[in-house]
């Protein structure tokens, strides 16, 4: 990425999400998470004990040089039965991150994507690869609640907890959001036009906002990514967010949310490089050991307009 500028956005200001939901309701989700830098046995393989301990202990060095962050990681990659998680039922404010479950759940409620009208196709479009608020507004109002309730409780995202009145505040989990991964990339929650369109969709988001979980990811590995941002409660407290899934010679999919810690401050461009810094060291060391050839995504470095971009 070349920066983080971003297309301007209406829905998910801080005081916008504020008003929403009352700001006297408005307060840090994770009070009582451990820190990551305490963590250990980050991730998992039977198959390839090795190497979970060298990508385990390469993640906690990262976010050891990270105290700002809060993190929540869940990362699969099922062919070598190595799994990561850190903080993975910890909630987390969605941002637009939760525009992927809004399309899941569009297309469970009319069938596939051959059910949908040429408008519903534009803001779909807009909603994923631009992130448009206006445009997720829209298709928000039109599944309704409900409905991304029930595509939820089938995706067995049984952590996740919508807010009717502001999607962005709805508070999410590491592991549900590596479950709408898995449910694009190997499940019959959804049928496999509606999984191709969404993956497609978040293959064609924008160059600069395909920040985060692909640092370091072989340039051969197709990136599928959406990632959210929100300054919430406070203007100084940034919740970033990156899912992707990768389809290539490895495939998997990585989640990794951040937000300040209790108490604390973090700025976008703070959460962005936390959440770089960790994935760098997992896809580059999952590459190495598989003997994947690569030009690898190079971390992306947000500049100052990163700074004061809306929420989105």
């Amino acid at each position: 990425m070349r920066g983080t500028r971003r297309p301007p956005k209406t829905m998910l200001t801080a005081a916008a999400c504020a008003v929403a939901i009352g700001a006297t309701t408005a307060v840090p989700l994770a009070l009582t998470a451990a820190n990551a830098n305490a963590a250990t046995n980050i991730c998992t393989s039977v198959q390839h004990p090795y190497i979970a301990a060298k990508i385990s202990s390469g993640i906690k060095s990262a976010l050891a040089a990270r105290p700002g962050s809060l993190v929540g990681l869940a990362i699969s990659d099922p062919a070598h039965g190595l799994n990561c998680q850190l903080n993975n039922t910890t909630h987390f404010y969605a941002a637009s991150v939760i525009k992927v479950t809004i399309l899941s759940a569009l297309l469970l409620k009319v069938g596939g994507p051959s059910h949908l009208t040429a408008t519903q196709r534009t803001l779909a479009y807009q909603m994923i690869t631009q992130s448009s608020n206006s445009a997720a507004n829209t298709l928000w109002a039109e599944v309704g609640v409900s409905h991304v309730q029930d595509f939820l409780n089938k995706a067995g995202m049984t952590q996740t907890v919508l807010n009717s009145s502001a999607w962005g505040l709805t508070r999410i989990t590491a592991h549900d959001e590596l479950r709408q991964l898995q449910v694009l990339t190997n499940s019959t929650v959804i049928n496999s036009a509606s999984r191709s369109y969404v993956l497609t969709l978040m293959s064609e988001v924008i160059a600069s906002e395909r920040w985060g979980v692909s640092a370091g990811a072989p340039s051969v590995e197709k990136l599928h990514i959406k990632d959210g941002w929100l300054p919430y409660p406070g203007a100084a407290d940034w919740n970033i967010n990156s899912i992707g899934a990768f389809t290539g010679p490895n495939n998997y999919q990585i989640v990794i949310l951040t937000a300040p810690h209790s108490g604390g401050t973090q700025s976008e461009s703070y959460g962005i490089t936390t959440i770089q810094s960790a994935a760098t060291v997992f896809n580059k060391d999952l590459a190495l050991w598989s003997h994947v050839s690569f030009g690898i995504r190079q971390a992306a470095t947000p500049g100052a307009s990163a700074l004061t971009a809306p929420g989105g």
